[in-house]
């Protein structure tokens, strides 16, 4: 039944590795249930509700993906955005979180009816080939840098912005061996190699002491707790801001910058994961985009609903397709672990950074092997091409960085006379961000 439900069979894969790809995409992003919780609760948010809604809206949005498209893409509440919620939204612009709700909830509608209506398959068209390449392997080296970050190998500097950290440290001597370790299970073909990389660490990290008394890996208190009521943040979304012309004004802004941060992270995602997966056709085109985009969207809705910022396509997602993910299965898998992590939520969170950390490096390898598909020879792709992959990690979002390559292809274009090599939609969208970047319009932060 699952394969013929799944096409497992067509797909070249197994149940058993697409219940091990589920695990290892939980695992790369379990992270989600404690990080979004503790940043949305400084808006004033019940704090143990987030943890509950985390799950409940990463579960149900993950499953409506595997459901309409097939594809082993999970969703949860997005790093980055939930930032912006609160830090921007609530917090900078005095925006009750209520009411910021309601307008997550007018970005998801416009978001579905420009799905429902092609206009985001459009924009997904409208990028260039050479650039999709790019924006893989900008987020390859964007997830390896939070790697390195999140396992304490990179670390701040006044001086430098970046430098190594601590090598002599318990924790980052862990990490780096993680990476090590990894990467051998990897070469040497073994099944599983980036969950039991995972697995590996974390038992080690119960016999290797942090400092102050503490491990590397801590034993919770009790493995299984019950989950919260979400009730506190459950349907909590107004709307007051539609009813007053000057909170309108306050709030397009807001809405607009919603919408393309969420449009460009999540195309920024698809492309990348679904071209690990060997689903990207040679022209760059994505069969089913409008499905995934439409779910994408629905997701957004359902993030308003149950009370959390935006719900997006996940880039820890490439962790299981590099373990063999190839069909929906993987995220049912994925959906069904969000919902016992409700349960087992103190397990869960003991895996330390200095196992996910690993799996972020060697994914973020993989994905930047893409980087052979772009033709570097060419100068005229090669200029977008490479701002594009660095301007991912340096501006620390997907987004800004596709912002970066496409304002730069478009004026290669126009300065070398080929205005053909971008379609109309292409510069449209370019000016978009030119607009953004330069803060003369709405969209502007």
């Amino acid at each position: 039944m699952l394969n013929r439900f799944f096409q497992l069979d067509q797909n070249q894969t197994t149940v058993s590795r697409e219940l091990q790809a589920g695990l290892t995409t939980f695992a790369a992003m379990a992270y989600i249930l404690a990080v979004n919780p503790m940043i949305l609760a400084n808006t004033g948010m019940d704090k143990a509700a987030l943890v509950t809604v985390t799950a409940l809206t990463a579960a149900i949005s993950t499953a409506i993906m595997a459901l309409l498209t097939n594809y082993p893409i999970a969703l949860a509440p997005g790093m980055g955005i939930n930032a912006f919620f609160t830090f921007t939204i609530v917090l900078g612009r005095g925006v009750p979180w209520t009411e910021a709700l309601g307008m997550v909830f007018v970005n998801g509608i416009i978001f579905l009816l420009l799905s429902v209506t092609g206009v985001r398959e459009k924009i997904v068209a409208a990028i260039p080939h050479s650039l999709k390449m790019a924006i893989t392997c900008g987020i390859g080296l964007f997830i390896a840098f939070i790697g390195l970050k999140n396992g304490g190998v990179i670390v701040a500097n006044p001086a430098t912005f970046v430098t190594h950290g601590n090598f002599s440290s318990a924790p980052v001597a862990l990490c780096l061996a993680g990476i090590a370790l990894t990467a051998i299970l990897v070469a040497r073909r073994i099944p599983g190699a980036i969950i039991l990389g995972i697995a590996i660490v974390t038992v080690a990290g119960l016999f290797i002491g942090a400092g102050n008394n503490r491990m590397v890996t801590e034993l919770p208190a009790s493995f299984i707790a019950f989950p919260a009521s979400p009730a506190p943040v459950f349907l909590k979304l107004t709307f007051d801001f539609l009813t007053n012309s000057n909170a309108i004004l306050l709030a397009l802004p807001i809405i607009l910058t919603l919408l393309l941060v969420d449009m460009f992270d999540n195309i920024g995602t698809l492309i990348g994961v679904t071209k690990r997966a060997g689903f990207l056709r040679p022209d760059g085109t994505l069969p089913k985009a409008g499905r995934a985009l439409i779910a994408d969207s629905i997701a957004t809705i359902l993030s308003a609903l149950f009370g959390t910022s935006t719900v997006v396509s996940y880039i820890e997602s490439a962790s299981g397709v590099e373990a063999g993910g190839r069909t929906g299965l993987t995220t049912m898998t994925t959906a069904g672990l969000m919902l016992l992590a409700l349960f087992f939520t103190p397990l869960i969170l003991i895996i330390p950074a200095a196992a996910t950390a690993p799996a972020l490096v060697i994914v973020g390898v993989f994905m930047m092997q893409s980087i052979t598909e772009i033709e570097m020879s060419d100068f005229k792709v090669a200029v977008p091409a490479v701002l594009t992959i660095i301007g991912i990690p340096l501006t620390f979002s997907i987004a800004e960085g596709i912002g970066i390559g496409l304002i730069t292809a478009a004026f290669l274009a126009l300065g070398l006379g080929e205005r053909k090599r971008l379609t109309a939609l292409g510069y449209g969208i370019a000016a978009v961000f030119f607009l953004q970047f330069f803060h003369v319009w709405p969209f502007a932060r």
